[in-house]
């Protein structure tokens, strides 16, 4: 399993890769993961349906990330927004 930041200008940057059968791999992939995610970015597990055509999924947690998932691609959450309520 690869664990990719995706970034304007350079693409995929691997963050993380191991494979999740071996314990201590999971470990510094679960790590990793959580950094991530700690940092502000959300998760996707890429996708593919019988059309050939592209998606993914949002994780939110290492356990929601199939065993037999090849990527996980981090990505920065939408900037703005609404502006925050005045008390």
């Amino acid at each position: 399993m690869k664990l990719l930041r995706m970034k304007p200008g350079h693409g995929e940057i691997v963050l993380a890769e191991g494979d999740v059968d071996v314990p201590e791999q999971e470990r510094e992939l679960i790590e990793a993961f959580r950094r991530e995610l700690d940092a502000g970015m959300w998760a996707a597990v890429p996708t593919e349906s019988l059309g050939g055509r592209r998606e993914a999924e949002l994780v939110k947690s290492f356990a929601d990330v199939p065993r037999d998932a090849e990527r996980v691609i981090f990505f920065p959450r939408a900037a703005g927004g609404a502006a925050p309520a005045q008390r």
